[in-house]
């Protein structure tokens, strides 16, 4: 049995569609996306659509992540009289206007995604998050202890995968193989090209390998330009496009270090942006 899994597509059509084809290529029994079909990226509607359509035509498996997650809670957040149309808070929440509406009208869809997947085959156990038991933004690392993996699993899983954090990883754990898949649109293991995982069950049981697919990065690049996203989103996008160009994580220090001095006013985040970029280029 071969069984194809699919993390962070994050609204990068480009590298949807190579994946795409590299699976088919490949042919497996079985595709699971593991959500952030949406987010981060210029055209979250375009891979949403497609990754649904693969579900409703194909049989793909899929579950929401924490970019889904952040679309319902914008739709709630906005009907609010309070929600915010200038100042701090709205400048950091422009990327989450920009996905939510590229996909507000998909609202339904997006709420009904299962948050995770639980699947027999023949006694054996497939388990999928987006993250990790815990929770939807409970990354499973590489190099964590022993004993935070075994409490993000589900130790009864024979293979436990998940997505989440960009970072590609094959694990055994006592008697469950755990695969962080990385991710379709926006990896973060410094390789920019696309990345999702292979399993393969043969006479000596469950095998993960991660397969990098090249495609053409320019093309995602000019779509941050051509969609509107930089206008739209403003100093955001630019740090994103800055991960995509680099395949480095960047928001992950960011919020930490500036989000405090951003809300409070001290800083605007146009300033914000341009110091910390500034500091990642001198410490290059």
């Amino acid at each position: 049995m071969n069984i194809a899994v699919l993390a962070d597509i994050h609204a990068n059509p480009a590298a949807l569609h190579a994946v795409i084809e590299d699976v088919e290529s490949w042919s497996p029994d079985l595709v699971i996306v593991a959500g952030d079909m949406v987010g981060r990226g210029p055209l979250s509607r375009v891979c949403l659509e497609q990754v649904l359509r693969m579900r409703d035509e194909r049989g793909w498996r899929v579950i929401r992540g924490n970019h889904e997650r952040y679309v319902l809670l914008y739709e709630q957040e906005r009907q609010r009289p309070d929600f915010p149309t200038s100042g701090p808070q709205f400048e950091v929440s422009r990327v989450a206007a920009w996905t939510h509406g590229q996909v507000a009208d998909m609202i339904p869809q997006i709420t009904a995604l299962p948050e995770h997947l639980a699947l027999d085959l023949d006694g054996e156990r497939l388990v999928i998050y987006h993250a990790s038991v815990r929770h939807d933004r409970d990354g499973i690392y590489r190099g964590a202890p022993l004993d935070e993996v075994r409490a993000q699993i589900d130790p009864s899983a024979t293979v436990f995968c998940a997505g989440h954090t960009h970072t590609p990883l094959v694990r055994q754990v006592d008697s469950t193989l755990v695969v962080n898949t990385g991710s379709v649109g926006l990896p973060f293991d410094g390789d920019t090209r696309a990345s999702y995982a292979r399993l393969t069950r043969g006479p000596r049981g469950w095998q993960a390998h991660i397969r990098r697919v090249r495609y053409d990065v320019t093309v995602t690049e000019r779509a941050f330009a051509e969609s509107g996203m930089l206008e739209a989103v403003g100093s955001y996008a630019h740090l994103m496009l800055r991960e995509l160009r680099t395949g480095q994580s960047y928001l992950f220090d960011f919020i930490p270090a500036y989000h405090p001095r951003i809300l409070s006013g001290a800083i605007s985040l146009e300033e914000a942006v341009r110091d910390f970029l500034t500091r990642v280029d001198r410490a290059a």
